[in-house]
């Protein structure tokens, strides 16, 4: 989680909300990923799926099997989609996301029982630390719109 949350810190450097992710494989590090849906001019440029695209170009493979995915928030609906279809084994998070969170928040698509795959899933690890960084970028944008 502390290379998911470097990352978070680098997207909030390069002005995107700061969210950070990483693949792992067998304790290594195969793939990593920080929100760039700005600069990248792409809505699916979530840092998860940037990890799970480096982590399978890593691999040689789309299937992720016997990865797990740490990332700094609670993964929206978008983001679990695509881990399903990696085949993530793990999903391992930080802070909530009462707005769009998709691992209990506002669905939990990990317990719905209809979805071909199921990873396990762990929340609040480093919940405090994941959500000062997100809520120190948001109250500096505040800041700086005030003072415009």
């Amino acid at each position: 989680m502390r290379a998911a949350l470097d990352l978070a810190r680098q997207a909030a450097l390069a002005g995107e909300v700061p969210v950070g992710a990483v693949v792992v494989k067998d304790g290594v590090i195969i793939g990593r990923g920080s929100n760039a849906p700005i600069s990248k001019h792409d809505p699916s440029a979530h840092a998860e799926i940037l990890a799970l695209r480096d982590a399978a170009q890593h691999l040689g493979n789309y299937r992720l099997v016997g990865c797990d995915l740490f990332v700094t928030l609670e993964p929206c609906v978008m983001c679990v989609g695509a881990m399903f279809h990696a085949r993530i084994a793990r999903v391992v998070f930080g802070a909530t996301d009462p707005k769009t969170g998709a691992a209990g928040s506002v669905f939990n698509l990990f317990a719905e029982t209809r979805l071909n795959h199921h990873a396990r899933i762990h929340g609040g690890v480093l919940a405090e630390e994941c959500g000062r960084v997100l809520s120190d970028f948001f109250a500096a944008r505040r800041a700086a719109q005030k003072a415009q």
